[in-house]
């Protein structure tokens, strides 16, 4: 027997805030996903986001309580240019979600800038830059 990875799962506070973030990342949640306790998009590559509210994991993990500190990880999107990059995160900035880190040019090679999600969780943005760069 061989586990394979096949979902990301993020607990979240408010299911339509994050499904209305995640949309405008392209992720496509189903119609209603908004009141839903439990919410799934498909991924390219047969991955699959999951969503789940605070209070339905803790209808099974009773002392599951929320983190505290800054963030571990982040889910990185990858843009079709560097002024894709720019764009997204304009627009995202000014639909009035955090940006954590304005976009720039990386010494590894990418445009890259960073926005919270609802729930504070970072979400890269990035674009390979050109090679004359």
């Amino acid at each position: 027997m061989t586990a394979r990875f096949n979902a990301i799962g993020l607990v979240v506070s408010d299911m339509a805030a994050s499904v209305t973030f995640y949309r405008r990342l392209g992720l496509a949640f189903p119609a209603g996903s908004e009141e839903q306790p439990h919410a799934e998009a498909e991924l390219p590559g047969g991955l699959r986001m999951l969503l789940d509210t605070e209070e339905t994991v803790r209808s099974f993990h009773t002392g599951w309580r929320p983190p505290t500190g800054g963030g571990r990880s982040s889910l990185a999107f990858r843009c079709d240019g560097p002024e894709e990059v720019d764009t997204l995160y304009e627009e995202l900035v000014g639909a009035g979600y955090h940006g954590e880190l304005t976009p720039w040019d990386a010494f590894w090679g990418q445009r890259y800038a960073v926005v919270n999600d609802p729930d504070g969780n970072g979400v890269d943005l990035f674009a390979p830059l050109p090679a004359s760069q």
